[in-house]
């Protein structure tokens, strides 16, 4: 791992994005904002499974409107997502805690500046988003669909704002595809000292979007760039987060949850590893504490495994099958009593 990119700390709501701040996940709520209960109700969903900072669209004056309660109902905090219409801006900039929104896509001058003067009062930090798929005409034609056209489109929307004095700025350089979203972040990195926002945006369904995106993020984080993540899924939010945690983690820049450890099977295998370690990732995706667990199906790798991590399984044959709890054998276990007794040490320590 390289040394964290020296960047800005921005403040988002109770949390920093830059600096020396950990690094939070994102995501996004997929319900109409106006539909506030609905809304609310999904975001306090993605808190209990770790989501640091979410967003919602803004698409109207009356979805504008809807972050004010929204914001009094949830302990994230709130991002607002506006095109085009800065009056939208406007509002939302009393009601959330950072605005994603494109300088160069509201209109005149004057409209820019009025946002920008809503962010200052407001303390309101902005991101701009920079997405392969929309970048200005000029540029396309400049440079085609490229890292440089995005890193150019990225140092055009900063420039904006600087000039109007604001410099509460976030950026993201997003692309569908991992080569051109990774250079167009290390181009940016080199040129400023904002933080980044990380993301392959519509990155696909569950397995195609989740490889693509910690293959572009894992990259970029192992190289030290990046301040806040967001894997973007056609799937569910709670995915999103779940994955983007994941990256995290196994970069090591995350230390919390529960963490397992499991073979991919093979003849030797004594215990139905798959379906052992799908209901103990379900039953512990709330649980914040950092716990890692081994589930193994057979005496091959499973007691080195078992050894090194807080509680472990070793399939055996017959009722055989071994529990390590801190690197010792601590019992021998049923198969159908497998679960409930790595539960009830999972609560155990979580209770310490």
């Amino acid at each position: 791992m390289a040394e964290r990119r020296k960047t800005k700390k921005v403040k988002v709501g109770k949390l920093h994005i830059g600096g020396d701040a950990p690094i939070p996940v994102q995501s996004m709520t997929t319900t109409d904002t106006t539909n506030v209960k609905d809304t609310v109700e999904q975001i306090h969903g993605l808190e209990e499974i770790g989501c640091d900072i979410i967003r919602v669209s803004a698409p109207t004056m009356e979805a504008a409107y809807a972050l004010k309660e929204i914001k009094k109902n949830i302990a994230i905090p709130l991002v607002a997502d506006i095109h085009f219409d800065y009056r939208i801006a406007l509002e939302a900039a009393k009601h959330v805690d950072k605005l994603r929104i494109n300088p160069g896509n509201i209109g005149n001058e004057e409209k820019v500046r009025l946002v920008v003067n809503a962010a200052k009062e407001n303390n309101v930090p902005m991101r701009i988003g920079v997405n392969l798929g929309s970048l200005e005409r000029d540029l396309f034609e400049k440079y085609g669909y490229s890292a440089e056209a995005m890193a150019e489109s990225a140092m055009r929307h900063v420039k904006i704002l600087e000039g109007l004095d604001f410099y509460n700025t976030i950026v993201s350089l997003k692309a569908s595809d991992v080569p051109r979203m990774v250079h167009a972040y290390r181009l940016f990195a080199e040129k400023t000292d904002y933080p980044l926002h990380l993301g392959v945006t519509e990155a696909g369904s569950k397995i195609p979007g989740s490889v693509k995106s910690s293959m572009g993020m894992g990259i970029l984080l192992s190289e030290g760039i990046g301040d806040t993540i967001r894997v973007s899924l056609s799937e569910e939010p709670k995915e999103e987060v779940k994955v983007g945690k994941l990256i995290l983690r196994s970069l090591g820049l995350r230390k919390e949850g529960v963490e397992v450890t499991s073979c991919p099977t093979c003849a030797r295998t004594h215990v139905d590893v798959i379906n052992l370690v799908e209901e103990i990732e379900n039953r512990t995706e709330k649980i914040k504490k950092p716990i890692h667990i081994a589930i193994m199906g057979c005496a091959v790798n499973g007691p080195g495994e078992s050894k090194k991590v807080d509680l472990g399984i070793v399939g055996g044959a017959g009722n055989t099958n071994l529990l390590y709890k801190d690197g010792k054998i601590v019992a021998r276990l049923e198969k159908d009593k497998i679960v409930e007794t790595l539960m009830r040490e999972i609560d155990n320590i979580t209770k310490q």
